[in-house]
């Protein structure tokens, strides 16, 4: 997979990384993860055909096919399809980056500008993290096509939340974050 991607009009463009060290893994615990490369049975990733490539220091990347399961009427990829890939890749991302049984991850926005139509094949996604803090975390998929053209770029942000809490309350996302937001 390419460090860069090229546009309609052959610019190069350089993938947004805001984090200090490509070096030093971001994932908890200090290392690189293994990644198994199937989503769980039954979730919308393992019936897109979603599989995840590997992960780097600083990144996620996995993978989806162009097929009945993930193209519109029209016969290309679904823009839906494409923003499911994303939110896979940097959910999942994410959680690898916070303490398991501790803390947990949860989208609270995502938006994907959908930039050239794929008919066939795969789409690979890379997601890579804006910004990791103990209370939000914004991870941003660059999704290209086999020749490594840019398809899809998306954003989501990420509320961290500790499990304890999370499964003592009833309160809804937004409860939790006004008093959060008091508490400062």
């Amino acid at each position: 997979m390419p460090t860069s991607l090229r546009s309609s009009k052959n610019v190069t463009l350089t993938p947004i990384t805001h984090m200090k060290s490509k070096t030093t893994p971001i994932w908890f615990g200090g290392r690189v993860p293994a990644i198994h490369h199937m989503p769980i049975e039954g979730t919308l990733s393992h019936h897109l055909g979603v599989e995840f490539l590997e992960a780097g220091p600083d990144f996620l990347r996995g993978r989806m096919p162009v097929d009945h399961r993930t193209r519109q009427p029209f016969g290309a990829l679904h823009g839906g399809a494409s923003v499911a890939l994303a939110e896979t890749l940097m959910s999942y991302a994410a959680n690898l980056c916070l303490e398991h049984g501790r803390k947990y991850g949860v989208g609270l926005e995502i938006n994907a500008n959908h930039i050239r139509s794929v008919r066939e094949g795969w789409v690979t996604g890379t997601a890579r993290p804006v910004h990791l803090g103990t209370m939000t975390h914004v991870w941003q998929c660059d999704i290209c096509d086999e020749a490594g053209n840019i398809v899809c770029t998306s954003r989501m942000t990420i509320a961290v939340l500790d499990r304890k809490r999370a499964k003592e309350s009833d309160a809804s996302l937004n409860d939790i974050f006004r008093a959060s937001k008091r508490a400062k």
